[in-house]
């Protein structure tokens, strides 16, 4: 049953990653009740991630899912790597697995990002954000844009790429080394993008009152995640308790005609009504998640601009 959907799903999406150069995507996504897993390709290496809630170790699927990706793809096992991606909490999804450094370059719609597939249970690319990244990609000419939670900078590595000059803020400094890794990658030449390391929560209540960033970015793009109980945080975060604050506080940082983009990956979000009488809101949902991811509720994005008046 799951080589046969597994054979199915790579008819499909393997001439469209090609012809779109795409080397990182999702072949399986939960397709099927029983085999709650999710397969990624990366150019040639396969992650499967075990999404089981509760393992019965006599109907435990994995060596099963594992067998079928490696005779579908023809991968030798060495290039399968299997993961057990549990609820997290806060910035657990970004601890270390392993220690292997190792990193390789992947093609997303003709651009070279660093992945590594071994050392954290996420990769340092999202998947699921491939439209939005495509979007600045060709959208950014001549724009600022704000990246705020960038992780590996790969949404500003794209403006970048189409034009822009990026802000990119992380809490991470490891991840932004990562970033600045991507853009020279690329023959980006650093010293047009700024990447600061601080926590985002504190950045969006001090910068957007600083000369150089208030109202003076064409665009926001403001990911944060579902929940944060960081050590380095005074007080937990929340994304739908919080929401108000960090898009409010965000707006301030917009030309007038600017555009934020926010996304959140938490499944039942939903947005604060008084949001709605603030600002001009628009649900982009339906645009930004991609062909290959089968769940429509993967993330929430929604695009928000100052009300002009009447």
């Amino acid at each position: 049953m799951i080589k046969n959907r597994l054979e199915k799903n790579l008819k499909k999406l393997k001439p469209w990653a090609d012809k779109n150069k795409i080397e990182a995507y999702r072949l399986y996504d939960k397709d099927i009740p029983e085999f709650p897993f999710l397969v990624d390709i990366y150019k040639d290496y396969c992650v499967i991630y075990d999404k089981t809630e509760m393992i019965d170790e006599g109907k435990n699927k994995d060596i099963e899912v594992v067998n079928a990706a490696g005779e579908v793809l023809g991968f030798p096992s060495e290039k399968i790597i299997l993961k057990k991606r549990v609820r997290q909490k806060g910035v657990n999804q970004y601890e270390k697995l392993e220690a292997s450094n190792r990193r390789f370059p992947v093609l997303e719609n003709g651009v070279s990002v660093l992945v590594n597939l071994w050392d954290y249970l996420d990769t340092g690319l999202f998947i699921d954000h491939r439209p939005m990244r495509y979007f600045f990609l060709k959208n950014s000419k001549e724009k600022k844009l704000l990246n705020l939670f960038s992780y590996t900078c790969v949404v500003s590595l794209m403006a970048a790429r189409g034009g822009a000059k990026t802000v990119s803020v992380d809490m991470s400094k490891n991840y932004l080394n990562w970033g600045k890794d991507n853009f020279e990658l690329n023959n980006i030449d650093l010293n047009e993008h700024r990447f600061i390391e601080q926590n985002a929560l504190e950045f969006l209540e001090t910068a957007c009152e600083w000369p150089d960033y208030e109202h003076s970015f064409d665009m926001v793009f403001l990911d944060p995640p579902t929940f944060s109980n960081s050590k380095d945080m005074a007080t937990d975060f929340e994304v739908e308790k919080d929401q108000r604050f960090i898009i409010e506080q965000a707006m301030k940082f917009l030309k007038p005609n600017g555009v934020l983009y926010f996304s959140t990956n938490k499944r039942k979000f939903k947005l604060d009504p008084a949001l709605e009488t603030e600002f001009q809101i628009k649900i982009t949902t339906e645009k930004t998640i991609p062909q290959d991811c089968f769940d429509q509720k993967i993330h929430h994005s929604f695009e928000i601009k100052e009300k002009r008046p009447t």
